[in-house]
Formats: C-alpha cells, sequence, structure tokens
C-alpha cells in the first residue's frame, strides 16, 4: 500500500485546492450556452480578442479554435474554472462579492451575492 501523495510545497491551511480539469470543446461549448452567451460574449468576458466578421457582426476566432472539436487548442484549465465561476456554474465554488472595507481572504464581510452571477456591476451577462 502507497502513502497518500503530499504537495511538493506545503499548502498554507487557508488556501483551498481546486480540481481544474482541462475542457474539451464541447464542454466549453456546453458551459457557454448554459450560460446564454454568445461565443463574442463568452469572449470578451474572458479577456480574448474580439473581430469584426465577415458578415459584419462581432466574432472571436480564439473562442470559435477552442470551441472546435477539430483545433488542437484546448482552453487552460485555470482560465476554464474561472469562466466557470464567473457564469455561476462552478460544481463546487462561488464567487462572493466583498463589502466594506475587508480585503483578506475569507475573512468576514463576504456576503451572498445580491444580484445572479455576471459582470462586476452585477448585472447579467447574456440574455
Amino acid at each position: 500500500m502507497t502513502a497518500p501523495e503530499q504537495p511538493l510545497v506545503p499548502i498554507p491551511p487557508r488556501v483551498t485546492p481546486m480540481a481544474l480539469p482541462t475542457p474539451t470543446g464541447d464542454q466549453l461549448k456546453a458551459a457557454r450556452v448554459a450560460a446564454g452567451l454568445s461565443q463574442a460574449q463568452a469572449a470578451e468576458l474572458m479577456g480574448y480578442p474580439l473581430q469584426t466578421g465577415s458578415r459584419g457582426g462581432v466574432q472571436s476566432r480564439t473562442w470559435q479554435a477552442l470551441e472546435s472539436p477539430t483545433d488542437e487548442r484546448n482552453m487552460q484549465s485555470p482560465v476554464f474554472a474561472l469562466f466557470l465561476l464567473l457564469t455561476g456554474q462552478h460544481p463546487g465554488f462561488c464567487l462572493l462579492q466583498r463589502t466594506g472595507g475587508d480585503h483578506g481572504a475569507g475573512g468576514e464581510g463576504a456576503e451572498a451575492p445580491s444580484a445572479p452571477p455576471g459582470d462586476a456591476t452585477g448585472t447579467r451577462l447574456g440574455k
């Protein structure tokens, strides 16, 4: 019987490890659709570049490639975890808006969000 793996560097008790799976293009698309976002809206939320498409609309070639089943590129796992957090879809964690002057990790002052997942102003993205 082998002993459980120990981290190479000890993790401080305040830090909670998070599983970070790398999504397939289909998983990324499913998460985007579940959030009610277009590819351009999702790309803008995550800071990917936008371009004017051939028909005049806005698009993100980067996001299109990340969702493509034939492209070798995948979204990096920490970026996917952030996307899930920002869109309220992460299976184990949620983001809370800080209140008052508290800026410590997990300290007092955190409260449940008063608005659905969305941008920094609390407005829902997509719909």
